[in-house]
């Protein structure tokens, strides 16, 4: 059984797709980029644009009942691997000593010119 998940306190879809699904105890985030659900407005900058990605994330994996340590999976786009780095630093500070699995791949564009955006799979329980 799939069950559809949102929450307010991460921005509604800008296309047709949903936050996140769970099946069973896996919790399927979708891609998120750096928009702040308070103003709808994108994140200034690389470093807040992360950031504001991964609290986003964090919101949907709680609204299910999990935490960031529930993620065992990211993938990770990134308008330039310049950016790499950088990632990685602000990264590492949402997932401590055990991170999930991930890929981090450079693509040409971004939904409404975002800097990064990560997806992530959850599995909860």
């Amino acid at each position: 059984m799939k069950v559809v998940i949102s929450t307010d306190r991460a921005p509604a879809a800008v296309g047709p797709y949903s936050q996140a699904v769970k099946a069973g105890e896996l919790l399927f985030i979708s891609g998120q980029i750096g928009i702040d659900p308070a103003t709808g407005t994108m994140a200034e900058g690389l470093e807040a644009q992360i950031r504001q990605v991964l609290e986003n994330i964090k919101a949907i994996v709680e609204e299910a009942g999990g935490s960031m340590a529930s993620v065992v999976k990211a993938t990770v786009l990134l308008r330039s691997m310049d950016d790499f780095k950088t990632m990685n630093g602000i990264y590492a500070e949402y997932f401590g000593s055990d991170p999930p699995a991930r890929a981090a791949f450079a693509v040409s564009a971004l939904p409404l010119g975002a800097l990064v955006e990560i997806e992530t799979i959850a599995l909860l329980g």
